[in-house]
């Protein structure tokens, strides 16, 4: 076929050569997608901790649904709300973050969600890690290479106005973490009750500067979390975290002046020095 014929036929048929084009245009773009997704949800790499990663309990699932648990209110049955959002320190701690200096042993230089370069913390790197399958025996949801064994969280009773807001809280702060992402907030709301004091979910929540919404409603995820962290008394990772931000959403000097403890999907988790 020659120019002209080409020419022609294209002419002839503009309209079915473009919608062609438009559907292998997007069948490429499907394919491209389904190929690459789990490139795009790496997260933070080498320090992240996704929902299929080695580090994760094994009965995870085992360990969500024990229990009886009644959804009584939801805005997202399914647990799949992307609602992430970053947690700020409270306010004496912000002061002191002009001058804090990371002490960590291995920091990466880094630009953050805001263009800002700072250092980000990592681990304490160990001789010899822990052993993941000890941590899960004892409960824990996420395994990490230099737990504290002697840490324990203690036992806290909730008031039903906090279990109430505290589930509201975790949907709100880390919607689409799931039981584990849920658990990791409840588990830092608690340290936090216990270390500073604090007597009300709301206190945490005021003094810390919690930015999550809790009129957003509440999952099933979120109600599990905490019936596991507050009222079976265990914990989401074997060493205290008490705050935790998203450097994809905001940028924290502060917080990675501060000791970091493990990532899961895109959200940092440290324990004060």
């Amino acid at each position: 076929m020659n120019a002209e014929k080409i020419k022609g036929f294209m002419t002839k048929h503009k309209k079915s050569v473009i919608a062609g084009s438009v559907i292998l245009i997007t069948l490429l773009i499907m394919l491209h997608m389904f190929l690459f997704k789990g490139m795009m949800n790496a997260g933070e790499g080498r320090d992240a901790v996704n929902k299929n990663s080695s580090n994760i309990n094994p009965r995870i699932e085992e360990i969500q649904k024990k229990g009886a648990i009644v959804l009584s209110e939801t805005t997202d049955p399914s647990g799949t709300q992307k609602a992430t959002k970053s947690k700020n320190s409270n306010q004496k701690a912000t002061v002191a973050a002009s001058t804090a200096k990371p002490r960590t042993t291995n920091a990466q230089t880094a630009t953050t969600a805001s263009g800002e370069k700072i250092q980000y913390a990592t681990a304490e790197p160990v001789a010899n890690p822990a052993d993941y399958s000890a941590q899960w025996d004892l409960g824990y949801l996420v395994a990490i290479d230099n737990p504290d064994t002697s840490y324990s969280s203690g036992h806290i009773e909730l008031t039903d106005e906090d279990r109430d807001l505290l589930e509201r809280l975790c949907y709100g702060e880390f919607g689409g973490g799931g039981f584990v992402g849920a658990s990791l907030i409840a588990q830092s709301v608690k340290n936090a009750m216990n270390v500073e004091g604090f007597t009300s979910v709301a206190q945490v929540i005021s003094e810390y500067k919690y930015t999550g919404s809790t009129t957003s409603g509440k999952n099933l995820a979120c109600q599990q979390a905490v019936r596991y962290v507050f009222d079976e008394d265990h914990d989401a990772v074997q060493h205290r975290i008490m705050y935790m931000y998203n450097p994809y959403m905001v940028s924290s000097a502060f917080h990675e002046s501060q000791k970091f403890i493990l990532s899961y999907e895109d959200v940092r988790f440290f324990d004060k020095w």
